[in-house]
């Protein structure tokens, strides 16, 4: 049984409960074992934090010889955001390619799977899934992260998804409330608004919320996003109507009701951290998560005590802080009971085996038999067209086939171009490994053009495939990929964003991702296995 540290007063101790901090390094601060002693009931981890899995379990079990009913929190939803894999690439493919195959019972074991891994580490509580209708092809934050455009398919993989997360003792938080898909803004950087009619909301965006409700997920996120059919003065996160109203009210969700990072623009710009974590709870937020980027003690000790100081000021209800304190509390009870996976799943496999059926190949035609290509034998020039990553993804996670080319035709080599310079990045290429160079997106055609013809020089004579990540967001790609066809119509194109633009070369594989496995089995493809 936990035993907290004395001298901490119950209000004190609730507003620890309610926060969801990060911290820096592989092994937890003292600063942070001293306040789980003092109240504090969850920790988030993020890829910075994870070296292992070996690694992972210690810590947790760290931060459990400390308080054993704490709440480990992680931002794994597989495909381009992991954090498990940070440095590899994930084993599963995201929510676009289990969209894409469109077969539930699938999505349910690749949960089941990703929450029985987490499950084995110590982690109990995964920020995942993101049930958000990806109805703005423009969006630069959701994307691939998404089931998809169609509302009622992202409703099914919900419903899966967070069945198969809690069955392996994993609680699910479904995000981003009230949805997050028909927005071209990222609220990592602002605060985006969504424009619709309450009734095209209530059809759309709440459909996969409701039917994560119904699946029992045990947490819900709030997103950073003004909707003035909801609330036209305050954003979701801090809106007592969507949080309260709407979300408690209307959907009769009882379980934990969790903020995206607090230091996001959206809200650290506007409201700062503080007073955006007091609008929260007395919205009904019952947890504030923080620590992407604010990783310290002293971020602790602010909102611990501007939570204090707004309850003795009468500005945040003592009772309300308490309820949400003690809603945290009941889902660390809950997993600390939850049952967990059994051993007999496909283990690693079901990854790769999604991300093969997510696959949408198109050969052009005149080339071959009709829906047949040629594989390769002889090892390629791989032109990563490289856009700038979101801060969901992170920089830190390598994308692409060329590391998986390079075991299937050994020779591959890669170069990574982007709209900044039209160069080689780094000016070089380097054999299996795409060099690191990232630079703002441009819109100008002579951006790709210069890309292009950096990446025709680099090729030499080898057969170029042409690797991309949302190819309709970004004017330069497209055009990069424009001088390439031109000069060489025999490139192979591998959309591993959203595939909005029409495919085009040779070959065109569409992914649906970008995770280590769907690099993997496009890799396949293209040599023929």
């Amino acid at each position: 049984m936990t035993t907290l540290a004395g001298g901490t007063d119950t209000l004190t101790r609730d507003a620890l409960t309610v926060l969801q901090p990060g911290f820096t390094g592989t092994t937890a601060p003292d600063w942070l074992l001293r306040r789980l002693g003092e109240g504090l009931a969850s920790v988030g981890l993020f890829g910075r934090n994870i070296a292992s899995p070996g690694q992972l379990a210690a810590l947790t079990a760290q931060l459990r010889a400390e308080r054993d009913d704490v709440l480990v929190a992680i931002d794994e939803e597989g495909g381009d955001v992991t954090r498990l894999e940070v440095r590899t690439g994930s084993s599963f493919p995201g929510n676009l390619a289990l969209g894409a195959v469109d077969d539930v019972d699938l999505t349910r074991e690749v949960a089941r799977e990703l929450g029985r891994r987490l499950a084995a580490c110590g982690v109990n509580l995964n920020w995942a899934p993101s049930a958000d209708v990806n109805s703005d092809p423009r969006n630069p934050v959701i994307g691939v992260r998404s089931f998809g455009a169609d509302t009622e398919l992202a409703a099914r993989h919900t419903t899966a998804y967070v069945t198969g997360l809690q069955s392996a003792g994993v609680a699910a938080c479904t995000k981003h409330f009230p949805g997050h898909g028909d927005t071209a803004v990222d609220s990592h950087h602002a605060l985006p608004r969504i424009d619709v009619p309450a009734d095209v909301l209530a059809d759309r965006e709440l459909t996969p919320f409701r039917a994560a409700i119904a699946a029992g997920s045990r947490a819900v996120m709030s997103a950073h996003i003004l909707v003035p059919a909801l609330d036209p003065d305050r954003p979701a996160t801090l809106s007592r109507r969507i949080l309260t109203g709407l979300l408690r009210g209307d959907l009769g969700y009882d379980g934990l009701i969790v903020t995206d990072g607090m230091e996001m623009r959206a809200i650290a710009g506007t409201y700062g951290i503080e007073r955006g974590s007091v609008l929260a709870v007395a919205a009904g937020a019952d947890a504030i998560c923080v620590g992407g980027g604010l990783a310290d003690d002293s971020t602790v000790r602010r909102l611990r005590d501007a939570l204090v100081a707004a309850v003795r000021a009468g500005e945040l209800p003592e009772e309300r802080l308490a309820e949400a304190a003690d809603r945290v509390r009941a889902l660390a009870r809950w997993a600390s009971t939850a049952g967990r996976a059994s051993e007999e799943t496909r283990g690693s496999e079901v990854g790769l085996t999604a991300a093969r059926r997510a696959l949408t190949v198109t050969v052009a035609p005149g080339l071959g038999s009709p829906g047949t290509f040629e594989p390769l034998t002889e090892p390629p020039y791989v032109a990563a067209l490289t856009p700038v990553a979101n801060i969901a993804v992170g920089d830190e996670t390598p994308w692409g086939i060329a590391a998986e080319l390079v075991h299937l035709l050994p020779g591959t080599v890669t170069g990574s171009f982007s709209a900044d310079d039209g160069e080689e990045a780094n000016g070089r290429a380097q054999d299996g490994m795409a060099a690191d160079g990232r630079a703002a997106d441009g819109k100008v055609s002579g951006a790709g053009e210069s890309a292009a013809r950096a990446a025709l020089q680099a090729a030499g004579a080898r057969r170029i495939v042409a690797v991309v990540r949302d190819e309709h967001r970004h004017p330069w790609m497209a055009s990069a990929l424009d001088t390439l066809l031109a000069a060489r119509p025999d490139t192979i194109v591998v959309e591993m964003g959203v595939p909005q633009a029409a495919p085009r070369g040779a070959l065109h594989i569409a992914t649906h991702g970008a995770a280590r496995v769907c690099g993997r089995a496009a890799a396949e493809v293209i040599a023929g296995l």
